[in-house]
């Protein structure tokens, strides 16, 4: 029968193989323990990643949101008979900025994230309605003031889609990283949860509001 030890190693080095054992168990100890440090370290760089996507995404709704009382001031002025509407855009203003702050305090976290996109779908159609029943007024249409800032609210939007991308990416391999063996038992271990994309089910709320003036 084949014997698996080595006691001429252990003599080499002057140990007994009882000491030898121990530094063998050691060893391999120690090789487990930096994969778990590497790995652990691995995930909290990609947590970190896309919670500064996130923050990219934040800097562009803070302006969106920063925007539209000023938007609405200016269309005050010509739209008197649309006071409901123009109530409707501040309320649902005001909700989206709750859910941004909320988002921003734990990106990536599941209701916080779909309450923002909720926020985000309702916000987006007011600003439509509003910009649809604009049309009727020519005088608010030339007004300068009301069409720089229907320009700076298309470029916003603009650059939310490109940050929300950029989020959803770094979200992705995050998740990914965290689902995949043996990755997945120190995620278990060490509590790193799924992070939620920031996306906007229905298509029509995908696009951008569409400013004409």
């Amino acid at each position: 029968m084949m014997s698996y030890e080595y006691p001429w190693f252990g003599g080499l080095l002057g140990l007994s193989g009882g000491t030898l054992t121990l530094l063998v168990a050691l060893g391999v100890l120690a090789v487990v323990v930096f994969w778990v440090i590497g790995v652990y370290n691995g995930l909290v760089r990609q947590r970190n990643t896309f919670r500064n996507a996130f923050a990219q995404i934040d800097v562009q709704l803070k302006r969106r949101h920063d925007l539209i009382p000023n938007l609405v001031e200016t269309a005050k002025g010509y739209m008197a008979h649309e006071r409901e509407t123009l109530e409707a855009v501040i309320s649902a203003r005001n909700m989206a900025e709750s859910a941004r702050g909320t988002a921003a305090s734990n990106p990536g976290d599941a209701s916080a994230m779909a309450g923002l996109a909720s926020a985000e779908a309702g916000l987006g159609g007011v600003l439509g309605r509003l910009f649809a029943l604009a049309e009727a007024y020519p005088d608010l249409k030339a007004n300068q003031n009301m069409m720089q800032l229907s320009e700076e609210l298309t470029t916003t939007e603009n650059k939310v889609s490109f940050a929300r991308q950029a989020y959803n990416d770094s979200v992705m391999n995050f998740n990914n990283s965290r689902e995949t063996f043996p990755t997945n038992i120190v995620a278990g271990l060490f509590n790193f949860a799924e992070a939620t994309l920031f996306e906007i089910t229905n298509v029509a709320e995908r696009e951008a509001v569409k400013v004409r003036f």
